[in-house]
């Protein structure tokens, strides 16, 4: 019980340090306070659950928390301005990041049940864009697409929200209008070079200064969504764009939050 209290403390003092207030509304009835909102939409987000079974199981061991149809409401109130404050407040000032994306599939398919209908393997349709603090490993921003999207059009979003020092990715974000950003913005960006890219001032500069050691720090976002994943999960149970934003947020969020809690399922307390 000790643990849950503790979980309810640390959601509390993160929203006010983040400035919000004790209610989301200002006339309705004061029964559950934010804090319950957002400490069952992060439960529900780390033990894989229901709206219907994350009610029953707060309430088992002695938390009070909001309706399935209120819980639903707010995940479809917040948005990611406001995720993105959370991951800033849980992360800290990043030093160096690496940037890549990543694939989550809409729903967990039978596979017995596509091979008695014929049917493919589904799509996967969202795609979620992080960059991740290769130090303290956590996720400083993100950002989701329900659509296929290139990734250099969520590159610059995310390097303004972490703001580091140096950034790391991969060959798929080797863009002139890239470097350009990360120059302005004083970033130190480090991609490898490509065989038909070799034009521009902005990459030639970079690329001076290009070192193969810290590069290889971008294996630890891999690693990061990895553990993601193998946590959470790889699926989302959402249906709308808006739910399907809260529950992704929340489960980098709880990576970041309840960061200690992952030692007592025997994982490793850095991803």
């Amino acid at each position: 019980m000790k643990k849950e209290i503790k979980l309810v403390k640390k959601i509390k003092c993160l929203l006010r340090k983040l400035g919000y207030p004790r209610w989301l509304h200002h006339y309705g009835p004061k029964t559950y306070e934010f804090s319950d909102h957002l400490l069952a939409l992060m439960v529900r987000a780390f033990c894989k659950l229901a709206y219907r079974r994350v009610k029953q199981f707060l309430d088992l061991i002695g938390i009070k928390c909001p309706t399935k149809s209120s819980l639903q409401r707010t995940a479809k109130k917040l948005d990611s301005a406001f995720w993105q404050k959370v991951l800033k407040a849980t992360s800290g000032d990043a030093y160096l990041v690496a940037i890549d994306s990543t694939g989550l599939s809409r729903t967990n398919p039978s596979y017995y049940y596509l091979r008695r209908i014929d049917g493919k393997m589904p799509k996967i349709p969202i795609k979620l864009s992080v960059a991740f603090d290769t130090k303290k490993k956590k996720f400083c921003a993100a950002k989701i697409r329900v659509l296929p999207a290139h990734d250099t059009k969520d590159a610059k979003f995310l390097l303004e929200t972490s703001n580091p020092k140096i950034a790391v990715a991969d060959k798929g974000y080797n863009s002139e209008e890239f470097y350009k950003f990360a120059d302005n913005k004083g970033i130190l960006l480090m991609i490898p070079k490509k065989k038909n890219a070799k034009r521009g001032y902005y990459r030639k500069k970079m690329q001076k200064r290009f070192r193969l050691r810290t590069y290889y720090r971008r294996e630890l976002v891999e690693s990061g969504n990895s553990s993601i994943k193998r946590k959470f999960g790889a699926n989302v149970s959402s249906k709308t764009v808006r739910t399907i934003r809260t529950e992704v947020y929340c489960r980098l969020a709880c990576h970041n939050i309840i960061f200690w809690i992952l030692g007592l399922s025997g994982q490793s307390p850095q991803l």
